[in-house]
């Protein structure tokens, strides 16, 4: 059996996070490494391991994802601009092993990223 990921133990509410954010399908809360004044992890409660691991008939999920991305956006008063990242595999900076979606904002931000 595969130990969870610490996402799928805070989906479980065997650990504690800054939820902003709830439905059927999904969870938000803010990041306990803020790279941003507003640095919020958007994660399907399906697993899924990576942007390479989504199949077909995830289209409505993800469709759903970047949809409460767009509402969190609004209501975390991001209106000058925000970014959103999907880091994929170790060399992409990818540190959990269950797909998830940094919005970032709340100054302006730099580019290249890293």
């Amino acid at each position: 059996m595969r130990e969870k990921t610490v996402f799928r133990r805070i989906i479980d509410r065997e650990i504690p996070a800054d939820v902003v954010y709830e439905d059927e399908l999904c969870l938000a809360f803010r990041d306990i490494q803020p790279q941003a004044p507003v640095h919020v992890l958007v994660i399907p409660k399906r697993e899924i391991a990576s942007l390479d691991a989504i199949a077909d008939e995830d289209a409505p999920l993800l469709g759903h994802l970047w949809l409460v991305i767009r509402q969190l956006a609004a209501e975390l008063q991001l209106s000058h601009g925000y970014r959103v990242v999907v880091n994929c595999g170790r060399d992409g900076g990818q540190a959990v092993d269950h797909l998830h979606f940094h919005l970032l904002g709340g100054r302006a931000l730099k580019w290249p990223p890293g």
